[in-house]
């Protein structure tokens, strides 16, 4: 009894939270099978840093405020012949952050670019980069809050200290000119420092209706793609085709008797 309140002491001293667990199971199948002693050791140690890491996943993953949790492997890919699906296999190695690269994803809405960008979020997670996800909407109603109150730079911050940083959407909205020049802020401390993945319905030729002036829609333009990869997606939207699979699209009907429909 003693042994065993002094390794349970010994457990929260060093913050293992696994071992405790699995120590009996442990201890029995080494008894068992006459396992050395620093087999044991290992298993024990293994035990706790794949918790730990686990741990760590689920925590890092909770602060990237993903809007949900998707993977590549869950994409399809044949449903949009017009992605190349070994170059977005390419970026889950995760090399455009090593140097600081953006990647922008362009298309209409439904087309996957969200699914894509979170996809790659939870590979940076899963390999210890610190990720934050906003949309465009809330990003600007965030730094106009954060202006009227003061807290600008603390704001800033959020978005310009993560590895990754992921806007979605933009083009939905209008920004006015305070939010555009705080966009054209996190823009350039982020430039060839921290990597962001943008999403966007609207081509690059528009972006000056966005931020609401065509000189700092270019400055800003400049510096995302300076050191970035662009990928344009062509196809029809996941939603509408679920929808479609659903019956709530249905074919017309043929005007005249005898006539089908193509």
């Amino acid at each position: 009894m003693i042994l065993q309140e002094r390794l349970q002491l010994a457990f929260q001293q060093l913050g293992w939270v696994r071992v405790p667990d699995v120590l009996h199971q442990h201890a029995e199948e080494a008894s068992k099978q006459n396992i050395s002693y620093l087999e044991f050791l290992d298993k024990l140690l293994q035990e706790e840093i794949l918790a730990k890491n686990d741990r760590y996943i689920r925590t890092r993953t909770r602060l990237a405020r993903l809007p949900y949790h998707k993977t590549l492997s869950q994409f399809e890919f044949s449903f949009q012949p017009s992605i190349d699906e070994r170059r977005i296999r390419d970026f889950a190695t995760l090399q455009f952050i090593e140097h600081q690269e953006n990647i922008v994803l362009l298309g209409p809405p439904g087309v996957g670019k969200t699914h894509l960008a979170v996809a790659l979020a939870m590979e940076a997670i899963s390999k210890r980069y610190s990720v934050y996800f906003i949309t465009a909407h809330d990003l600007v109603q965030s730094l106009q809050e954060a202006h009227r109150t003061n807290t600008i730079r603390r704001k800033l911050s959020l978005f310009t200290k993560p590895d990754l940083l992921i806007i979605d959407e933009i083009g939905y909205r209008k920004m006015d000119e305070t939010a555009a020049h705080f966009f054209f802020q996190i823009i350039a401390e982020r430039y060839e420092k921290g990597s962001i993945i943008l999403t966007s319905n609207k081509s690059f030729g528009t972006w000056g209706e966005i931020f609401g002036d065509s000189v700092l829609a270019t400055a800003i333009l400049d510096r995302l793609l300076h050191h970035s990869s662009t990928v344009n997606i062509k196809g029809e939207s996941y939603r509408i085709k679920e929808k479609k699979k659903a019956g709530f699209f249905r074919a017309e009907i043929p005007e005249e008797k005898g006539q089908t429909p193509d």
